[in-house]
Parts: structure tokens; C-alpha cells; sequence
């Protein structure tokens, strides 16, 4: 490809390469295992070059909005029902940011491929092979690289995230870990097939992150009452009998069909806007749901907590143990002395600026672990 322009986003360059291995890598080991419908591999300077012109399409307005896009890199061959322009665009940020209000619904994707005269915008698409490279716009200068689930339900896989010069890249080691919960795995694209209860959590965590009010969800082992020990009585909304409207939707160990999907959404989407709530909200690990609004204590036989292991799955990031108050506000202070009087549970924890937390108890480590995930969320 002759006719590529000159990044002038830095950071483009310098995570162009490690995006490039990353994507060679998946497609290589995918197709070993005789993995089908998958994507082209993607050249490092075409990677820079996109991102290049997607970050500064990001700083702009049109119409007084800041554009939320994604682009997709595949051939028009490479996907079904292509809406194709007449004639191609090059990439750039004037034709971005012009195509942006068109294109901001969740799950279209601008196409973008390259060919001896360079990159060019093809059209779109809502439907993309396995392991395509995906490059989506957050917010004015935040981009995220993601692919596609192999099975196309739930979350896609991020593998990098880009804030003005910070470069985040994933981590998939992170999994190795000891004490690593799978609702981390499961966002790190390590769960081949269908899990009804990780890719649950995985949605509910993404819910509740998007509705950008902060909250907390407790996640208890069904059947055990321990828990009692570590709220205050009286709870104000209480759940008799235990509500099985997320259960019910949810597909045992399968790919669930699209009225199943859109069934699921709801549900989700239901369960996490109780979290917006003031308190916590409180589930079983069948998806049940018992209350909301809690308001969570110190157990009588507990102690209160004195540090939890911070780690963070991105390349670089080393695990610290701090104070619990360091980690956040009060509702991860309560979620953290929650997890340490109930080992057995899981707390999820978002806050209003982004942030998104799992508390879990380390066996290994005899501690709290506050996985910080928002890199893996967005």
C-alpha cells in the first residue's frame, strides 16, 4: 500500500506493532483449531494509519456533537447484506466526522479497506468475520481496539485502549494469575464457548458501567444466608420470593437464539438500572434477585479490612496491596469489607467516572483482590 498518510498521533505508532502481533497471533491459533468465517490479518501501518485518522476525527465536532463511531477493517466480500457507497472515501477525519451521525447506533460498523491507492471507506456493515479488527470511538480522544466473540454474542473482546497519549494494551497473562475470577477470563476472550453465568456477569458489568450512575452489585453462593451477617436490617427493598426474570432468560451452556439475546438485554438491562439505586443490589450466582437497596456493615465476628490487592490486566501493571479507602469511594470500601467477612461472594463495583472494580477474596493470597476492569468494559 503506496499512498499511506503520516501519523501524527504518536501513540499510533507506538502500539501499532504489539495490535499487529496480537491479531496474527489470534488468527494463526484460530485457525489450527479449524476456526471458520475469520478475518484478514491486518498490516501494521495500516493499523497506524487508522487509528491515526480516527483519533483526530474523534476531537472534532459536527453540529455540535462529538462523533461515536466504529470501523471495522474487511473486504465488502468478507460480510453479509454490505451497505455499499456508490463511490469509495478516503479515510480521514473530515469524512468521519461527516459520516458520524449516521453511523452512531450500537452495532454498525464503517468499513475500511486498503488497496494499492490506500485506505478507503467502502460503506457499512453490521455484520463482521471472527477476529476483525475493530477500532470504536468513547469519547473525544478515546479509542478502544476490539474484536468480535467467536460465537457474536455478548461483548467484544478489547485488546487495546488509547486516552490522548496513554496507551493501555490487554494483558491476557492476567488470566494465569492465582485467584483469577472468570468473569475476568471471560472478558479476556479466553472462554471458547457459551457460559450462561460468566457472559452474564460480563453484560451486567457493561450495563452498569453505561448507565453512569456508579453502583454495586453482591453476587452470593444460592441457598447460603451468611450474607445476612454483613447488611443492615431492616433491607428497604426486599425481593420475597426471590425474582427469576434473568434466571429464566438465560440459555444453559449454548449460543442462545436473537429472541433469546434481545430477551437476555432486557433482563440485564432491568437487574443493572436497580444498582443505580442508593445501596447495593444483591443476587444469587442463579441470577436470582433478593434485594436492593442495602446498605452493607462490618460482620460482628469480622474485622474490618486493612488492604486489598489492586492489580489491573494491562501490559506493565503491577499488583499493589493498599488501604481499601484508596481504592475508591465508599461504596468500594463497603464492597471490599462485604467480600472479606463473605469469602464465597463477588462484588461488583462501578463508579460514576468510568471506573469499574471486582472485589474477590484470594485464597493464595489471603486478601482482597480488587480487579480494576473498566480497560476491559469500554
Amino acid at each position: 500500500m503506496d499512498h499511506i498518510p503520516e501519523t501524527t498521533y504518536q501513540a499510533a505508532k507506538a502500539i501499532s506493532g504489539a495490535v499487529e502481533a496480537h491479531f496474527a497471533r489470534q488468527i494463526t491459533l484460530a485457525q489450527q483449531q479449524q476456526e471458520d468465517h475469520l478475518a484478514s490479518q491486518i498490516p501494521m501501518q495500516t493499523i497506524e494509519a487508522i487509528i491515526d485518522a480516527t483519533f483526530w476525527a474523534s476531537l472534532l465536532r459536527e453540529e455540535g456533537h462529538f462523533p461515536k463511531i466504529s470501523l471495522a477493517y474487511l473486504h465488502p466480500s468478507q460480510t453479509a447484506y454490505p451497505l455499499l457507497f456508490e463511490h469509495r472515501y478516503s479515510l480521514s477525519p473530515e469524512v468521519l466526522i461527516k459520516l458520524a451521525p449516521a453511523v452512531e447506533r450500537p452495532g454498525i460498523h464503517i468499513g475500511v479497506w486498503s488497496d494499492a491507492d490506500g485506505l478507503y471507506i467502502w460503506g457499512t456493515t453490521r455484520i463482521i468475520p471472527n477476529l476483525c479488527f475493530v477500532l470504536e470511538v468513547v469519547e473525544p480522544g478515546m479509542l478502544v481496539i476490539k474484536h468480535r466473540n467467536f460465537h457474536g454474542f455478548g461483548k467484544f473482546v478489547n485488546v487495546a485502549v488509547l486516552h490522548g497519549g496513554q496507551v493501555k494494551m490487554i494483558d491476557k497473562r492476567s488470566a494465569r494469575q492465582p485467584d483469577c475470577p472468570s468473569l475476568l477470563t471471560s472478558l479476556l476472550g479466553l472462554n471458547a464457548s457459551w457460559n450462561g453465568s460468566v457472559n452474564v456477569l460480563v453484560q451486567l458489568a457493561a450495563s452498569m458501567r453505561s448507565h453512569q450512575r456508579g453502583g454495586s452489585l453482591l453476587v452470593v453462593p444460592v441457598g447460603t444466608h451468611t450474607w445476612s451477617n454483613s447488611v443492615i436490617y431492616p433491607i428497604k427493598y426486599a425481593i420475597s420470593p426471590a425474582f427469576s426474570g434473568l434466571t429464566s432468560a438465560i440459555p444453559e451452556h449454548r449460543k442462545p437464539q436473537p429472541s433469546e439475546v434481545n430477551l437476555l438485554d432486557k433482563q440485564v438491562e432491568s437487574m443493572a438500572g436497580l444498582t443505580a439505586v442508593d445501596g447495593a443490589t444483591l443476587i444469587n450466582d442463579h441470577y436470582e434477585l433478593l434485594a436492593f437497596g442495602i446498605k452493607i456493615k462490618r460482620s460482628a465476628a469480622g474485622t474490618p479490612v486493612e488492604q486489598v490487592l489492586v492489580t489491573e490486566p494491562v501490559v506493565g501493571n503491577e499488583a499493589t496491596v493498599i488501604h481499601p479507602s484508596q481504592s475508591g469511594g465508599t461504596r468500594h470500601l463497603s464492597a471490599a469489607q462485604f467480600v472479606h467477612d463473605q469469602h464465597d461472594a463477588l462484588a461488583l463495583v462501578a463508579s460514576q467516572d468510568g471506573r469499574f472494580t471486582v472485589f474477590t477474596w484470594s485464597a493464595d493470597k489471603q486478601m482482597v483482590q480488587a480487579h480494576r476492569i473498566e480497560s476491559l468494559l469500554m
